[in-house]
């Protein structure tokens, strides 16, 4: 007869796995443990890779203007509609009929951050920055007019570039 089948056997490795179980429990208990100070120190520690997607932004050049021509592809790309382009015909000075951007609306609540739009965008016209600080305590905040934002104006100083310097193998905290 197994030693598992019998009833002792079973107790002998239940006793077993809590005593392996409580093991691992008491060695967590004891390490140091390390603790980033988000709001105190994400100045000077906090390490954002540029990679990441946080903010849509409408890039504008040095007159203010902005690249996007209207063409919806953005929108048409936009997997649950987070962005809702709304446009005019005018007419131009050679009598040729061009769409113009009257407001480009985007729902920072409701995009999944997949980056479609921004590879759909034949123009560059929008890309994603890595800003991740979008918390608010209303909703209706998050619904942004990107066309209407002339300068874009980050939450961390130098988070563009990346934040602080990244250490490979340590962690990213202030001593």
């Amino acid at each position: 007869m197994e030693n598992s089948k019998t009833y002792i056997g079973e107790v002998k490795d239940a006793i077993k796995s809590l005593l392996t179980g409580m093991g691992v429990t008491w060695k967590e208990y004891f390490t140091k443990k390390v603790t980033e100070q988000y709001p105190e120190n994400r100045k000077t520690t906090l390490h954002v890779s540029q990679r990441h997607r946080g903010r849509l932004v409408m890039p504008h050049d040095a007159d203010g203007n902005n690249k996007c021509v209207a063409c919806t592809l953005c929108e048409k790309a936009c997997p649950n509609g987070t962005i809702k382009i709304t446009t005019e015909m005018v007419t131009d000075e050679e009598g040729k009929k061009k769409r113009r951007l009257v407001d480009y609306q985007y729902d920072l609540g409701d995009c999944m951050f997949c980056e479609l739009c921004v590879q759909a965008c034949p123009h560059d016209a929008i890309i994603f920055t890595n800003d991740f600080e979008n918390s608010t305590f209303s909703r209706d905040s998050l619904v942004l007019h990107l066309d209407k934002e002339k300068t874009y104006n980050p939450s961390l100083p130098n988070i563009i570039d990346g934040g602080a310097e990244f250490e490979i193998g340590k962690f990213n905290t202030k001593k």
